[in-house]
């Protein structure tokens, strides 16, 4: 009868891990700003993620019920400070609600044009940042090279370029130039001679016609890459239920398969999508027959990937807006004194911003300073997912979940 020897070199452990918490930012690449997430860990596993925000809160919508209305607008560049356009915008038309005043159709075309722009600046930055948090480098630098050239269009528009207070009550506070120098980043990108002067929406033409090639290699060196996909395809799966649950918009919304834009007049505000009266375009929405096969209608890659696509969306509008605004009658502003008097009455309203559905309550009570100013960040509905989110992923795969939410703590933390 043969007998078995234990072998002494072999010792078995009975191996077992604690829990720890893990703190993740205050500050952190893909927070785009500073948020706290307090982790709780089994090894790599993440089995909790709790957001701790706050930390830039600024008092602003105190301020805004000391402040007459106009005077408000610079605190609403501070919000989501990479589409400050898109702020000004929803809290002057909640201020024309108000009031009862009607924009002309020039400054609604202008608006459009100038939303537009920003929605493409603040796509190309989530775009770049997002793919710098995985890894990718190239993108990021290509992004901010055009983002650049958008923002020089601002500048001309409005002498600013990151804290516009250009979209104000009544329309905007300059009209469009006719002509500007071609941008440096654009005549060195197609070799047009330094400092030639052009009419503004053939530069604008030349910029959207170079882009839309740029599309096609972002989606090369970052969308069908096999380690974007591997990051992003299958991860941080939010379901159409859970999405429309938690409030969420936005590209978030839109990348969970539920398809809601406020721009369209089944689903926004009168005053708002009289803006979009005969322009056509799409709303992308998941799932897309382009989608890898590992991709997951809810999961990181469609957020992303529905971002990419508005960005082609809003060159067809900004495009259309040209002509329009062109032919419209009016100017550029309706005028709005500082001293006019708010009657007492409430108002919300809601505008499709890049981030989803940004909204602002007012209160008036006779006085030209509101009795309440208020904001609904569609940033706060969107980072409240992150514990369904986060629970059962990889450590390595927390940046990759927050990044495709897009949140800019400045917008929550008012």
């Amino acid at each position: 009868m043969s007998m078995q020897i234990e072998d002494p070199r072999v010792v078995e452990f009975d191996v077992q891990t604690d829990e720890m918490l893990v703190n993740m930012g205050p500050q952190h690449p893909s927070t785009h700003g500073v948020l706290r997430l307090l982790l709780r860990t089994d090894g790599e596993i993440v089995h909790e993620c709790t957001p701790h925000i706050g930390y830039l809160h600024r008092c602003a919508e105190k301020i805004g019920e000391n402040l007459a209305t106009p005077q408000w607008i610079p605190y609403t560049d501070r919000m989501d400070y990479l589409a400050a356009m898109n702020m000004n915008l929803g809290f002057s038309l909640a201020v024309e609600k108000l009031v009862g005043m009607e924009v002309n159709e020039k400054a609604m075309h202008l608006r459009v044009f100038i939303a537009e722009l920003g929605r493409v600046a603040s796509h190309l930055v989530a775009m770049g940042t997002y793919g710098l948090d995985l890894g990718s480098f190239s993108p990021f630098l290509y992004a901010f090279r055009e983002r650049e050239i958008i923002l020089d269009f601002f500048e001309e528009a409005c002498g600013a370029r990151l804290t516009y207070s250009y979209l104000t009550v009544g329309g905007a506070t300059h009209d469009l130039p006719d002509e500007i120098e071609v941008p440096d980043g654009l005549s060195a990108l197609l070799q047009v001679p330094k400092g030639r002067r052009a009419p503004f929406f053939e530069v604008v033409e030349m910029f959207l016609s170079w882009l839309e090639k740029r599309i096609k290699e972002y989606h090369a060196l970052l969308t069908t890459n096999a380690i974007f996909i591997k990051r992003t395809a299958g991860i941080g799966v939010l379901s159409r239920e859970a999405a429309i649950s938690y409030g969420c918009t936005g590209p978030v919304l839109r990348g969970s398969g539920v398809n809601y834009d406020l721009r369209r007049k089944a689903d926004g505000e009168a005053i708002y999508t009289r803006m979009y009266d005969g322009y056509d375009f799409e709303v992308p929405v998941a799932p897309f027959t382009d989608a890898p096969r590992e991709a997951v209608v809810g999961d990181n890659w469609c957020r992303f990937y529905v971002r990419m696509m508005e960005v082609v969306q809003s060159i067809r509008l900004i495009r259309q807006s040209i002509p329009k605004y062109l032919k419209a009658e009016g100017t550029h502003r309706e005028v709005f004194k500082f001293n006019t008097k708010l009657p007492k009455d409430e108002v919300y309203l809601e505008t499709e911003c890049p981030r989803g559905q940004m909204g602002f309550y007012i209160v008036g009570n006779g006085n030209a300073e509101p009795l309440r100013a208020r904001a609904k960040s569609s940033c706060f509905c969107n980072l409240s997912v992150t514990d369904q989110l986060c629970e059962g992923v990889p450590l390595a795969d927390v940046p990759s979940v927050v990044g495709s939410l897009d949140v800019v703590m400045g917008e929550i933390d008012r």
